[in-house]
């Protein structure tokens, strides 16, 4: 192409772009320096000068020197303002371009090829439809063509580079096209600064599939990917960190707060940067995150939660709404199949049992739940009661979900006994693992108690289901009852119209040898208890009473006062069970000993800081009950009662007529202080 003449003013005053516009520009790449210069600014030259632009948060580069000509009129035309006519218009969707030829044609072999067919077709005018980035890409690349001024930042970078592939601006058409110095600001600039490339990955969405098929997508996420596992150490680019440190778990943060500043980067500091991308891209840059196999599963659980706390709403109705559910949906099926993999060790039990809440309510699909399921079971122990209080769904008639609590429970079980089995193939070096075993079925069994107190309120609950629910906790996990009575005496109050059997089944599910001194009391007074279980309390509370005052009496004779009178629960076990041996086969000397346990209840009285008595204790209408079982015992050792024999170490008779008398005359005094 031969060279045009020099440029003159037009009538207009503006410059008329004639040679100028087509000769080769200059171009300039600017890049700040982040975190006081420790990064170093880097610029490329090309052409007759560069400069740099000092320090900035985004990188951004220069194209050409002209000034910028294009005209726009209303929201359609967009013109250059010149003295020589326009010889071509491009309609690039709903803006029509009204340019010349020679500088588009020099660069750009896609407009050449459709410039001769529309000679060819005697069109005036061409039409692109379907161009990557739309009329403002378009209009990149016609300044571009033009020599004028266009600076490409983060934002706009991809569009013009698609549009430049559409366009066909490679270098076999003109050297130093647009496609070459693109790639080159992108490689040198853009994927070296980390909040540029989430920023250009986050352009990509509108672009596809230009931006996929010219690798721009995965060299973005790669670089995002691998700048996360940067020893925090070296980190020197700014980064958004607004978390509130030591916060309990939240789908949804009230507000966040700038934390006070941190002498050192933690590991997880890029969390909040790549929350804002949309879900498909995020997950694609965790998966590569994920397979460096570099990152600490605790950092990825928190990024996760991260991302759960940013997208997801707080509010049900927000939640299940018909705009959202679609896209609540697979934000809560994408956190699921990205969750770590260690033994769910990255997040936290509460944290999960929220996600288990929302994939329900906003029906997430059953691998999700089940995966759920198992990572909750896995960590159980940590759980607390309210986490438990998963709404229910229909066809279910309770108000929270207890067959999804049987669930976990019974794969923790199953976790627990498949480790105890592991323990015991290995060797004996297993016993720390047995405790922190034993500790976790301790939880465990605290947990659901808790939970059967919550649930007994429900009077939707059937009893079949408080029973399952309670009889899955095994013995050692439940060494005190106090709980489980709690939940038996809120149900009995919650459900006046149980059956006498139904009654004595459900009392059944608690031992009351293990109820403590206070439950204890709280049980002998409790009116909606069946009688038999009130003697089984006196009777034990009576024998622990008797176990302690012979203790007591022991310590006293050896004069030693440094030794504590205080029993070991072995010690008082093994009493108990002496003494109830002693009560079934002597049941003739039981006036004695009753006479022998009030002359030291006095005596425990007066020590009262070293031993309690539980004589002393009992209201008068149950010491009452207690002194008809010695009298019967004297009297009728070998009668028994149906009411009263439910446990191999009651009283061992009780004569009916006295029962029903004795049951009639205080049963009105019978109260519970629930």
């Amino acid at each position: 192409m031969g060279k045009a003449p020099r440029s003159r003013r037009g009538y207009n005053g503006r410059v008329c772009l004639e040679s100028a516009i087509f000769e080769r520009e200059s171009w300039e790449l600017g890049v700040g320096s982040f975190a006081g210069n420790r990064e170093v600014g880097f610029c490329v030259i090309w052409g007759t000068s560069a400069r740099y632009f000092g320090v900035s948060k985004m990188k951004f580069m220069k194209l050409g020197s002209k000034p910028d000509a294009f005209q726009a009129e209303g929201k359609a035309v967009r013109y250059v303002s010149s003295e020589l006519a326009t010889d071509v218009i491009i309609n690039v969707g709903e803006v029509k371009f009204y340019l010349h030829k020679f500088p588009l044609l020099s660069k750009s072999n896609c407009l050449q090829k459709l410039v001769l067919k529309a000679n060819e077709e005697n069109d005036d005018e061409i039409h692109i439809v379907d161009f990557p980035g739309g009329p403002k890409a378009f209009e990149i690349c016609a300044k571009f063509c033009y020599g004028m001024t266009v600076t490409l930042n983060a934002y706009n970078v991809v569009a013009a580079r698609c549009a430049a592939e559409y366009l066909e601006m490679t270098e076999d058409v003109d050297r130093g096209n647009l496609i070459f110095k693109i790639e080159v600001f992108l490689n040198s600039s853009i994927f070296r600064s980390w909040k540029d490339s989430i920023i250009v990955l986050q352009t990509t969405k509108s672009l596809l599939p230009w931006s996929e098929d010219l690798k721009i997508v995965g060299r973005c996420i790669d670089s995002i990917a691998s700048k996360t596992s940067v020893d925090p150490t070296n980190i020197t680019w700014s980064y958004t960190y607004n978390r509130k440190l030591a916060e309990p778990d939240r789908i949804i943060e009230d507000g966040v707060k700038f934390p006070e500043k941190m002498e050192s980067v933690p590991k997880d500091w890029w969390v909040e940067d790549i929350c804002e991308l949309e879900i498909d891209l995020y997950k694609r840059v965790m998966i590569t995150v994920k397979s460096k196999g570099r990152m600490d599963g605790t950092v990825i659980g928190e990024a996760l939660k991260t991302y759960a706390i940013r997208w997801l709403p707080d509010s049900v109705d927000a939640l299940v709404s018909d705009a959202h559910a679609w896209r609540n949906k697979s934000l809560v099926e994408t956190i699921v199949c990205l969750l770590p993999s260690d033994k769910g060790l990255g997040c936290s039990c509460s944290f999960l049992l929220k996600l288990l809440k929302v994939a329900i309510l906003v029906g997430a699909d059953e691998s999700s739940r089940k995966d759920l399921v198992n990572k909750i079971s896995l960590k159980l122990h940590e759980a607390s009661v309210r986490d438990l209080l998963i709404p229910a769904r229909s066809p279910q008639i309770t108000i929270y979900d207890i067959e999804l609590v049987q669930c976990i429970v019974n794969r923790f079980l199953m976790n627990e006994k498949c480790n105890r089995d592991m323990d015991v193939e290995k060797n004996e070096k297993g016993s720390d693992n047995f405790v922190l075993e034993l500790g976790s079925l301790l939880n465990v069994g605290k947990l659901i108690d808790g939970y059967l107190v919550e649930i007994a309120l429900d009077r939707n609950l059937s009893l079949s289901s408080f029973i399952d629910l309670s009889q899955m906790i095994p013995e050692s996990a439940r060494p005190i009852h106090d709980g489980l009575y709690k939940a038996i005496d809120i149900y009995l109050k919650e459900h006046p119209n149980l059956t006498k059997a139904e009654r004595k089944k459900l009392c059944g599910l608690m031992d009351v040898k293990k109820l403590s001194m206070d439950s204890s009391m709280h049980a002998a007074q409790n009116e909606r208890l069946p009688l038999r279980v009130v003697v089984q309390v006196l009777f034990f509370e009576q024998v622990k009473a008797s176990a302690g005052v012979r203790s007591l009496n022991n310590n006293n004779n050896s004069g030693d006062a440094s030794r504590s009178t205080t029993n070991t629960d072995e010690e008082c076990e093994m009493t108990i069970a002496e003494n109830c041996r002693a009560l079934k086969k002597q049941m003739s000397q039981m006036r004695i000993k009753g006479d022998e346990l009030r002359k030291n209840g006095k005596l425990a009285k007066k020590n009262g800081k070293n031993s309690r008595s539980g004589m002393q204790l009992l209201p008068s209408r149950s010491r009452r009950i207690f002194d008809k079982l010695w009298a019967v015992g004297k009297g009728h050792g070998d009668n028994r009662s149906s009411e009263t024999s439910g446990s191999s170490q009651s009283p061992t008779s009780l004569v009916p007529g006295d029962t029903k008398s004795s049951a009639s005359a205080s049963r009105h005094r019978r109260h519970s202080i629930s």
